[in-house]
């Protein structure tokens, strides 16, 4: 597996005014004490050399009950796209400093000393939470898309226990509407398959015409909401 290229933050956002533009989209991760993680979309506003990075504080209506996990030393996990480097992700992790209401709700996290920088093509792995049918055969099964990189992806199928699926059997994966991409189709062949509480999960490996579809659907996936 690629590794991410860790960056010097300071020489590179000097270089460059920034990975990420100011109002450039971006997602964080907050997580609980006992290990759950919530994702939501927010907007980068900026930064000041070597002090502090500031984020748009996310909707307080989608952030609900992770709200009161984004205080003062909490980690936060930033990731957003570089624009004008397609398919380019930067990521850094940083602890909250504060939080701002005046003028708008702002997070004012500490200056990261460094940062991930991956491109989508490489084998960077994406948590998802899309919608999928999958055609075995003649037949369709709802499904989840749980997780994405550009080689392949885990399916998770709820009711799938009766369902015969074998290594490297071909299956059609059918997104009918994620976030204004609408009936892609991928072609993938499976890898694994484990049983699980609810189901099975399938790790399968996309056909190699199906790049350019993968890297949009990444692209989108970066920034949605989990």
């Amino acid at each position: 597996m690629a590794e991410p290229v860790k960056v010097d933050v300071v020489n590179r956002l000097n270089r460059n005014l920034g990975l990420l533009n100011a109002g450039a989209t971006v997602t964080i991760d907050v997580v609980t004490p006992a290990g759950k993680k919530g994702k939501f979309r927010t907007t980068f506003i900026g930064y000041l050399q070597k002090q502090y990075v500031l984020i748009q504080y996310p909707d307080s209506n989608k952030l609900g009950g992770f709200s009161q996990y984004i205080t003062q030393g909490a980690n936060i996990t930033v990731r957003g796209l570089i624009e004008g480097h397609e398919g380019a992700v930067v990521a850094f992790v940083s602890p909250v400093r504060q939080t701002l209401q005046i003028p708008s709700r702002l997070m004012v996290l500490e200056f990261p000393k460094t940062v991930s920088l991956q491109s989508l093509r490489s084998t960077i792995r994406i948590d998802t939470d899309i919608t999928a049918k999958i055609r075995v055969g003649e037949d369709y099964w709802q499904a989840a898309i749980m997780d994405m990189s550009v080689k392949g992806c885990q399916l998770s199928i709820s009711n799938g226990d009766n369902l015969l699926l074998n290594k490297e059997q071909d299956i059609l994966i059918v997104i009918e509407d994620f976030h204004g991409k609408q009936n892609v189709k991928l072609e993938a062949q499976i890898c694994n398959v484990k049983p699980q509480i609810d189901g099975i999960a399938v790790g399968v490996k996309f056909a190699s015409k199906e790049n350019d579809k993968v890297i949009e659907l990444l692209q989108v996936a970066l920034t949605a909401e989990l």
